[in-house]
């Protein structure tokens, strides 16, 4: 006989019950609720002006560091560097990359089947400097930087380099995600979503294989 949902909480510790809570099922239930109106067509009144004030305020420069940040963080950079990162892990540990190499590619393949769920077009606000195809909801740019950082993030997460990871990690996908709207290729709740998704992925694969076996010595934790 199954225990009750109740007593299978009570039994979890603060930061595990924590990251089920507000890392995995609140993301999951504020996706829902956008992607609910996105498959009823609605729109959200704060998103075109936005994302025209974003644009009204851009520049040539900071166009051209959005052209980066969308190269950096999409598949095309991010696919291998997540292969070199997994042989790299697999090295030290066979749990801790089987938990990377689930948590990237398979943020990326819900987020295909996400796309072809919901099939919202893209904003056309503005001419684009990227040409881009496919369905915008989620952001793939966010939900792949948002699950890469995650696991990177878990995985240090033990180490003397959490702080590090979390700054910086947190600082890319934010820039990545800012990328996308100002160049007019994504809704700011396409990336809103691609950011929850990714992220709920990855806390959530990190709580079912539980790559708990340290990167680093016992001894520089």
């Amino acid at each position: 006989m199954r225990p009750p949902l109740r007593s299978s909480l009570s039994h979890l510790r603060p930061a595990a019950l924590l990251r089920l809570l507000l890392g995995i099922l609140l993301p999951l239930i504020l996706v829902g609720i956008v992607g609910e109106d996105v498959l009823e067509h609605q729109r959200y009144a704060f998103e075109t002006p936005l994302m025209l004030w974003l644009h009204a305020h851009s520049t040539p420069l900071l166009d051209q560091i959005a052209v980066v940040l969308a190269t950096v963080g999409g598949a095309t950079v991010i696919a291998p560097l997540s292969a070199v990162l997994a042989y790299l892990l697999y090295r030290r540990s066979f749990i801790a990359s089987r938990f990377f190499v689930v948590a990237v590619l398979g943020a990326a393949l819900l987020n295909g089947i996400m796309k072809l769920t919901f099939h919202r077009a893209r904003p056309e606000l503005w001419p684009r400097l990227l040409p881009e195809t496919g369905a915008s909801f989620p952001s793939g740019h966010s939900m792949y930087s948002a699950a890469f950082v995650t696991a990177l993030i878990l995985l240090a997460w033990p180490t003397r380099y959490r702080w590090v990871s979390l700054g910086l990690g947190a600082a890319f996908t934010l820039l990545v995600g800012w990328s996308r709207v100002d160049l007019g290729v994504h809704f700011p709740t396409d990336v809103l979503a691609g950011w929850l998704s990714g992220a709920a992925w990855a806390l959530g694969v990190y709580s079912v294989l539980r790559p708990t076996r340290l990167l680093l010595p016992q001894g520089t934790v």
